[in-house]
């Protein structure tokens, strides 16, 4: 079993990869010091299992483990955590891998051997119940790999028959997430214009009707204007006055 380890302080790396070697079958392939340095290694070793801190700069624990989701074969994820028991719950409901610190050998070999992969709802519902905020990138597949889109960069999301596409400061991108699960996460940073598309506020230039009388929203850094339906025309204008 291939194993990456991740941990932002290095005397715990390093303790956690000498008790994975220790363990029979198992290898270390590689450590991260954060969760935008555990996708850049995992795309170079590849890792059956991840094993990896919640509380992180740069990206946190959970945030790294929804971008790993969305991989083709995405490693199994066992968070090694700190937290007490009423924020467990919330591991236990999700039915997600979890480790107390300090890490016990024997818990370690137990959790190796059942590693699940969770799926990128699962990790959702540990964020939500938890109180976490939302995620501070979005992830693109391109061949292999994954790119990450800071979500200050975007300027809205547009669905498309079952895709959604993310328009940011680079261009614009297929995801897989759900138009209506990024409404609940991105609240109150976007705002829904139109039953296909979000936008961010802080991009928003004006508000205006166009020759024809349709409402419509530009973006800084858009050409096209977005056409606003006359049912989230209220609190477009309301969140735009607000913001």
């Amino acid at each position: 079993m291939r194993v990456l380890v991740v941990d932002d302080e290095a005397p715990a790396r390093e303790r956690l990869a000498e008790l994975v070697t220790g363990v029979s079958d198992c290898e270390v392939v590689g450590t991260a010091a954060d969760g935008r340095e555990a996708l850049e290694v995992s795309e170079t070793t590849a890792p059956d299992v991840v094993l990896m801190d919640i509380r992180m700069p740069r990206m946190d624990g959970i945030e790294a483990a929804h971008h790993l989701a969305s991989l083709d074969s995405p490693p199994a994820v066992i968070f090694v955590t700190a937290f007490d028991d009423y924020a467990l719950e919330a591991f236990d409901t999700a039915a997600v891998g979890y480790i107390l610190k300090p890490v016990r050998r024997r818990r370690l070999e137990e959790s190796l051997r059942r590693a699940a992969r969770p799926t990128r709802a699962q990790i959702a519902g540990i964020g939500e119940s938890m109180h976490r905020p939302h995620r501070r990138h979005i992830s693109v597949k391109v061949g292999t790999h994954l790119q990450l889109i800071p979500i200050e960069d975007v300027r809205y999301f547009r669905a498309d028959q079952k895709y959604v596409s993310v328009r940011h400061s680079g261009g614009s991108d297929l995801i897989d997430d759900a138009l209506k699960t990024l409404e609940q996460e991105f609240d109150p940073d976007f705002v829904r214009i139109h039953r296909n598309a979000l936008v961010a506020l802080r991009h928003v230039s004006a508000v205006e009707k166009d020759e024809s009388g349709q409402l419509q929203v530009r973006l800084r850094d858009c050409d096209t204007p977005l056409p606003v339906s006359r049912r989230h025309a209220a609190e477009l204008r309301r969140r735009v006055k607000s913001s």
